[in-house]
């Protein structure tokens, strides 16, 4: 009798397959005509102009690198690219912005190393959570930092800047408080001499170099392509570099490790971030996108003769990167007792 039944509820299961085999058929068909669709409408991203928010003003290396990399994209992804200008805090002002927008790929954030930096000097007021917020997309560029001053204070080195400022109340402009310029200067000027030369924040590395130029500021401490061209018409001396060997482009500017100060391995970069929760497949279009153009012959020469060195990379190691970054900076903070000014 249980064998029967069963026998029973089978043949009915049987039947009832049969007459939703028209259904089940439909449904298939639908299914995948909406999954070919889908990969479609994928396959066209992006369909509407792409907005790129520069965390720093119009003259720095973030707005030079941001415009060589965003005009170009608008030949590699044939859409419009537009870039915007969201300042103020450090870079902070920009973070907070973006991460806000929409996560629909359409939205990108160009900022630099600021960006690990703030939330150790900051803390929350920071604005945003690099792990929470933002998914990082790659590294356009990076840079070493440098130490100028004005074409008109009697130093050539940097042993004699340091024999200056202990006779001289000296000042340093710098791209703002917590940027990695402003760091490196905190660690060599107030830590290692100990001396107190006062640090002059301004709104991002173009106003800093200008400062320093139009001797605003007797010193300067900007990643090099603040004042790359300065230092080349000799309206400002580069007397030192934060990289670990000299700079192609300046081969005359030693190296801090050359001068005495093994310590300081600093670096600016600029990166490209997208608000959390954006696509992965969207985040890897853009990547591939920038790292074609940043492996351009013609891309690589802009942004040389600005004094930036091009990076690239995948998701991945772009990824990893900043997260070394944001531990390297925090240490860096602790370090200094840099504070938010």
């Amino acid at each position: 009798m249980h064998s029967t039944t069963i026998n029973q509820q089978l043949s009915n299961k049987k039947s009832i397959s049969k007459a939703q085999l028209p259904a089940v058929a439909f449904a298939g068909m639908l299914t995948v005509l909406l999954s070919s669709f889908a990969m479609s409408a994928h396959a066209a991203y992006p369909e509407k102009p792409i907005r790129m928010t520069v965390s720093f003003p119009p003259g720095g290396p973030v707005d030079m690198a941001a415009r060589i990399i965003s005009n170009r994209l608008t030949d590699v992804m044939k859409q419009s690219v537009f870039v915007e200008n969201k300042t103020g805090a450090g870079g902070n002002v920009g973070a907070q912005i973006v991460a806000k927008y929409p996560n629909d790929g359409y939205n990108f954030l160009i900022t630099s190393s600021s960006y690990a930096v703030n939330p150790s000097l900051y803390g929350e007021k920071a604005g945003y959570n690099p792990a929470k917020d933002f998914s990082p997309v790659i590294i356009i560029a990076t840079q070493p930092n440098v130490v100028s001053v004005n074409e008109k204070v009697p130093v050539k080195t940097l042993e004699e800047l340091k024999a200056y400022a202990v006779k001289e109340k000296l000042s340093f402009s710098s791209p703002g408080s917590g940027t990695t310029p402003h760091l490196t200067c905190e660690n060599l000027f107030h830590v290692i001499w100990k001396n107190d030369i006062t640090h002059i924040p301004y709104r991002g590395a173009g106003p800093a170099s200008v400062a320093v130029v139009g001797g605003e500021t007797p010193i300067g401490c900007t990643a090099v392509a603040g004042v790359f061209q300065f230092h080349k018409q000799g309206k400002v001396r580069i007397l030192g570099v934060s990289s670990t060997e000299r700079v192609a482009e300046l081969p005359e500017v030693p190296t801090m490790q050359e001068l005495g100060y093994p310590q300081i391995q600093d670096y600016t970069w600029v990166a490209v971030l997208a608000p959390a929760g954006t696509s992965p497949e969207q985040v890897n279009t853009m990547n591939r996108a920038i790292a074609k153009i940043v492996n351009e012959p013609e891309t690589k020469e802009k942004l040389s003769q600005a004094g930036l060195i091009p990076v690239g990379g995948t998701v991945a190691q772009t990824t990893t990167y900043l997260n070394n970054e944001l531990k390297h900076w925090s240490k860096v903070v602790i370090e200094t007792k840099a504070k938010p000014e």
